[in-house]
């Protein structure tokens, strides 16, 4: 009997020990491992972050919305059986289509030169707006479900817009181009042709920024929406696409109103550089930078202080 107390006694310190050992194992050990976190570095799923880091997240999507926007291009008209060559023809028949109607029928070419060139210009031009815009302001709805499933830039949607937009641009102004130097009365490149590309960057800040403005408009009042293609009528015909702004000359108001029109002065600076080889005056540089620079500031950041309203009923 006395021997097996001894036994009894050391099974039980053992077992004690155990515990013991077992007890710091589960609350000790993982003490070591927690870690206490601040407050201060969590943040709000879909909240609005501060505009750099915003921008930062946009720049580093950067490739993906390239490449979204070139499957997309790729995609409209894979269904057809000319495929991409509506992207050329789309324009052209549009063109054509005006053509007869404003310079044969309505006969508004009068003190134009180059009226074909003019109008060709005036209309591949203004369609590159028009689809920024328009496309641009259905972005966000168009998207609700990608947007409630994923976190990301909101602006990636609108400015996925524009990108599509410009690689449709891209056939279309070499089919413009074809048509200036080839159709009579065929032009000859001169210097100023050079800074056509000026032309063009300055219209996308300007398309991009109206796409965010209306991005974010359609959100607030889907209305908007349904009005935003009788008021690119009305732009298209202010913009002096079919006509020259000298039919008004003897209502100087009207021609000050449609020459601070910015689409105007995309139009007028496309012109002078393409078929009248003739460098902008500098009032036109400024007054379209001050517009387009303008339009995507105000633009993005009116974009960007609705960035948590995205996605909700």
């Amino acid at each position: 009997m006395s021997a097996q107390v001894p036994a009894q006694q050391s099974a039980s310190s053992a077992t004690s020990a155990d515990v013991a050992d077992l007890y710091k194992e589960i609350f000790t050990g993982q003490q070591k491992a927690l870690e206490v976190v601040s407050t201060d570095r969590l943040t709000q799923v879909g909240a609005r972050p501060p505009i750099s880091t915003y921008l930062g997240q946009l720049w580093g999507r950067r490739y993906f919305l390239w490449a979204e926007a070139r499957a997309k291009v790729t995609s409209g008209t894979r269904e057809t059986l000319l495929g991409q060559a509506w992207l050329v023809l789309n324009p052209i028949l549009n063109g054509l289509a005006y053509y007869l109607i404003f310079g044969l029928i309505l006969n508004t070419s009068r003190g134009i030169e180059n009226f074909l060139g003019y109008l060709v210009i005036g209309v591949f031009l203004f369609q590159f707006t028009t689809q920024c815009v328009t496309n641009g302001a259905k972005s966000i709805q168009s998207g609700r479900n990608l947007i409630r499933a994923f976190t990301f830039p909101r602006a990636s949607l609108p400015i996925s817009v524009v990108l599509r937009s410009i690689l449709n641009l891209i056939p279309t102004i070499a089919a413009m181009l074809l048509i200036i130097v080839l159709l009579p009365p065929a032009e000859s490149w001169s210097p100023a042709a050079l800074l056509f590309p000026a032309v063009l960057v300055l219209q996308v800040l300007l398309a991009t920024g109206l796409a965010l403005l209306f991005a974010r408009m359609t959100t607030v009042l889907p209305d908007i929406g349904q009005l935003i293609g009788v008021g690119m009528r009305i732009w298209l015909y202010a913009s002096a696409v079919f006509f020259s702004v000298d039919r008004f000359k003897e209502f100087p108001s009207i021609v000050g109103i449609m020459e601070a029109n910015p689409m105007y002065m995309v139009l007028d600076a496309a012109r002078d550089c393409l078929l009248y080889a003739t460098v902008p005056d500098a009032g036109t540089w400024i007054g379209l930078g001050a517009w387009s620079v303008g339009a995507l500031v105000l633009g993005f950041l009116f974009f960007w202080q609705g960035e948590e309203s995205y996605g909700q009923a």
